[in-house]
């Protein structure tokens, strides 16, 4: 099975603006035989008084609540125009945000029935003013808001990082929400930007495999996603090959993520990734 377990489409406000279907052609030139459409999910309206930072990491970092009906309408209009060629799955990546679990769960009742393939992810943490900064929008955000909280000590950010996927995974949200975690290694997007370690310290590894064993126990999949490889300041992919090994030897499942938001990025480091795994 050639499947791409996380992708997006002309609902995000900061993607490419191409054409889902376009891309789903694509893959299918590619020769997926399953395609999962995973697009940010609408961010709680009062997430709005947690934020700091940048207003772009906020308005730009999911879809609209208005447009679920549209996407939701063109999603199932494809699934069923190419069900003879590829296997399409409707769903989110969904945003973990703390201090909106009850809204979270409301959004998730009402729309987690109508998704087949979801990705659970972290995009914001708690940092400077006890607020929470985007953690991969901007070097000058990702650096007041969360670098120099923690008085630069990358390997403490890496740890409060991993504590949170630790709190989402262990979360309840209610019944159809995501099985898989995305990009978990998402923190060190910009790590050549600032020469953060490569690597994470003994301290954090163990969180890692505390982790892993929440994963395991919880049939969680991991989001093998190349995106990083692309970035100019991270070039490896999320998680980095070391955890990649260490997530199959405990027989977590790995489902490759091109993360595309644009035609280009539809099977972006496919065969690299089929050939290490």
């Amino acid at each position: 099975m050639k499947k791409d377990g996380h992708s997006h489409t002309e609902f995000c406000p900061h993607g490419s603006g191409d054409d889902v279907e376009l891309m789903i052609q694509k893959a299918l030139k590619l020769g997926f035989t399953e395609y999962s459409i995973t697009e940010h999910a609408p961010l709680p309206p009062e997430f709005k008084q947690d934020y700091a930072g940048e207003l772009t990491g906020l308005t730009e970092a999911s879809m609209a609540l208005n447009d679920l009906p549209a996407y939701f309408k063109k999603c199932q209009q494809l699934q069923t125009k190419y069900r003879a060629q590829i296997k399409i799955n409707v769903g989110f990546e969904l945003d973990f945000l703390p201090t909106q679990l009850d809204w979270t769960r409301d959004f998730w009742a009402e729309y987690g029935p109508q998704t087949q393939d979801n990705v659970l992810s972290i995009h914001f943490l708690q940092g400077t003013a006890a607020k929470y900064w985007c953690v991969d929008d901007t070097t000058a955000d990702f650096k007041a808001g969360l670098l120099d909280n923690q008085a630069g000590d990358a390997q403490a950010l890496y740890g409060q990082y991993l504590r949170a996927l630790l709190v989402a995974v262990q979360t309840d949200l209610g019944p159809n929400t995501p099985k898989r975690l995305g990009h978990m290694t998402l923190i060190k997007k910009f790590q050549d930007y600032f020469n953060l370690p490569i690597k994470f310290n003994a301290t954090n590894l163990t969180v890692v495999q505390r982790l892993f064993t929440q994963l395991k126990q919880r049939h969680f999949a991991l989001d093998l996603n190349t995106a990083g490889l692309y970035k100019p300041y991270c070039n490896e992919t999320y998680p980095y090959p070391d955890l990649v090994t260490a997530a199959h030897a405990v027989g977590i499942p790995l489902v490759y993520g091109s993360d595309a938001h644009s035609i280009a990025e539809v099977g972006h480091a496919y065969h690299q990734i089929e050939k290490f795994v």
